[in-house]
């Protein structure tokens, strides 16, 4: 094996001690099971979080709709890519329940990327959404969506349901974007983002995040942010990169606390509303404490 290679395999098998975290097994046992009874798929476990013992353990998770399968394949991204199934009508009223359930005071609602149907999926979000306040006219409710290929149009049905976040991902720097996400642009991206903050209720908070680790420079990131707050994103969210697979997108680097610390410092001297940077931040994670600090403040 060449030096090069050697030092690329030393990347990926060094993991960091923040990777091993520890929580209740049996909590999460019946959290999986009470999800599999229902019929029900959460990001927490179709894209392996590392955090998925913490928020299982706690009775929290984040919905993901019109899965399993995914009709991209990002080359990030852990979740199945395959035949897409039909859509169930009666999952929104399972996410709801599950919310009653759970006694949720904050759900997430996220989906698989579902290039197949004619409205992208975007009608699945409303039905969803208005599920979820019939049964928890309490529970705040984000939404983390998919591009929709960038047509007004899904934005607009799932804007007008009113969620009280609209998050969707812009992933990575402009470098890198064409590396690792299918058929997804970084302009693209940014333009749902524009278009949500102008057109959804002011009482609709608008969020994205990136991961590190694969790659990107400082400067890059600085210039994503001022992308951002160019068409005022209110939170942004930034977490590292942990390759699922050999198959993956190769990590480039564990990234020290410091940085995460930096970026958060720069990220606020900006004007988001909320930062939130550590390794093990994901994009819904402590989604409920996120939006709470806002509406504290």
């Amino acid at each position: 094996m060449a030096k090069h290679e050697h030092a690329k395999v030393a990347v990926a098998a060094t993991k960091p001690t923040w990777l091993k975290v520890t929580y209740d097994q049996k909590k999460v046992d019946k959290m999986e099971d009470m999800l599999k009874g229902m019929k029900l798929n959460t990001v927490c476990a179709e894209a392996n979080c590392p955090n998925l013992g913490e928020c299982f353990g706690s009775g929290t998770a984040s919905f993901i709709i019109l899965g399993p399968n995914c009709t991209r394949a990002c080359r990030f991204c852990d979740i199945p890519h395959g035949n897409p199934q039909e859509v169930d009508l009666f999952e929104p009223l399972r996410v709801a329940q599950a919310t009653k359930k759970l006694e949720l005071s904050h759900v997430v609602v996220t989906s698989v990327d579902r290039d197949d149907l004619p409205d992208l999926g975007a009608d699945q979000f409303v039905r969803t959404i208005n599920a979820i306040r019939e049964l928890n006219p309490d529970t705040t409710i984000e939404v983390l969506t998919p591009d929709f290929q960038g047509r007004t149009d899904c934005l607009d049905k799932v804007i007008a349901a009113k969620p009280d976040v609209f998050n969707h991902n812009m992933e990575t720097v402009r470098s890198i974007t064409p590396k690792v996400r299918n058929r997804a642009t970084y302009d693209c991206s940014l333009g749902v983002l524009k278009y949500v903050k102008e057109h959804a209720p002011k009482e609709t908070y608008v969020k994205t995040g990136i991961m590190l680790g694969l790659g990107e420079k400082d400067e890059e990131v600085y210039q994503l942010m001022d992308d951002l707050r160019a068409v005022d994103v209110d939170f942004l969210t930034i977490g590292q990169y942990v390759q699922p697979g050999p198959k993956n997108y190769r990590l480039r680097e564990w990234v020290p606390m410091e940085r995460y610390q930096k970026y958060y410092k720069e990220a606020m001297s900006r004007g988001f509303k909320f930062v939130a940077s550590s390794p093990l931040v994901r994009s819904s994670y402590k989604a409920k404490e996120e939006l709470e600090a806002v509406y504290n403040k």
